[in-house]
């Protein structure tokens, strides 16, 4: 193997245990609930959810667990109310 491609390898692997480093700004995720497949998007502070419980709430299961996964990478002001 290329020894450039080896030293890559090597910072990836540093770099994904540095959640630090990484901002996310926008995103869109296929989330499969126990119902149904659901669409969900951040861009910028602004999440969305096709669920019916997010047109309600403004938030949803789905979204809440995305803030969980990607927790220390998102947007302080994209956080529920329950997280922030």
């Amino acid at each position: 193997m290329n020894s450039g491609l080896i030293g890559k390898i090597d910072k990836a692997k540093k770099y994904s245990t540095e959640r630090h480093r990484m901002h996310v700004s926008s995103l869109q995720v296929d989330f499969d609930g126990e119902n149904d497949t659901h669409h969900v998007a951040l861009d910028g502070d602004a999440w969305r959810c096709s669920c019916d419980f997010f047109e309600g709430w403004g938030a949803c299961a789905h979204t809440m667990a995305l803030e969980r996964v990607l927790a220390g990478m998102i947007p302080q002001a994209a956080l529920a109310p329950a997280f922030a």
